[in-house]
């Protein structure tokens, strides 16, 4: 399968926000984007890899070959200096399996309690992976940098975005809003990267 005869893209995700995103930025090109939910024979891949990129890859190249077509997958998660990377490919689980958003928060204060703004330096980042069948994936990565404040702002984001404060955007993603903190998030950066890849095939 050549990349002149791809017109749609398997989104290896559950989640209807990326895929609505990603339908939007990706439309222009003329490329569809479908769901996974879509193709019920596909299997759900554990992401036992210990990084972001091979977690992506599992489920990109898994994904892949079962149906045969090509496919996005993304991992993504919070980097905290003084926690050596930390949360990192756990942040979804980071307080245990089915964490919360809020024990997740919660978590996180506690383990930078009594440490200064100034070492709570942080990156969200994203790495897209994008997979053909029979091929190794073609790798994306987006970051946004950002600090960890010692309390929760803003209502509008999910999972660690009250806490988060943007370099970029001089607010937490949480106040920010879907439009802005799209226009700087490490996936928005990762996507974009992806765009402009496909537009050079």
């Amino acid at each position: 399968m050549s990349m002149e005869k791809i017109t749609e893209i398997v989104l290896a995700s559950r989640n209807k926000k990326k895929l609505g995103e990603l339908a939007e930025i990706l439309a222009p090109l003329g490329i569809r984007v479908r769901s996974v939910l879509e193709f019920p024979q596909a299997s759900e891949v554990e992401e036992t890899g210990s990084t972001f990129a091979e977690n992506a890859a599992l489920k990109a190249e898994s994904v892949s070959r079962e149906l045969g077509c090509a496919v996005l997958a993304d991992d993504s998660g919070l980097m905290v200096d003084y926690l050596e990377g930390a949360p990192g490919v756990y942040s979804a689980r980071f307080s245990g399996e089915n964490a919360s958003d809020e024990n997740n928060n919660r978590l996180l204060l506690e383990k930078l309690s009594g440490v200064p703004l100034a070492e709570r330096g942080a990156s969200f980042v994203c790495v897209l992976a994008f997979s053909l069948p029979e091929n190794e994936s073609v790798f994306f990565e987006g970051r946004a940098t950002g600090k960890i404040i010692d309390k929760e702002s803003g209502d509008k984001g999910f999972g660690y975005d009250p806490l988060f404060l943007s370099d970029d955007l001089g607010v937490t993603f949480a106040q920010a809003g879907n439009a802005d903190k799209n226009l700087v998030s490490h996936r928005a950066r990762a996507v974009a990267k992806f765009v402009e890849w496909l537009k050079q095939r």
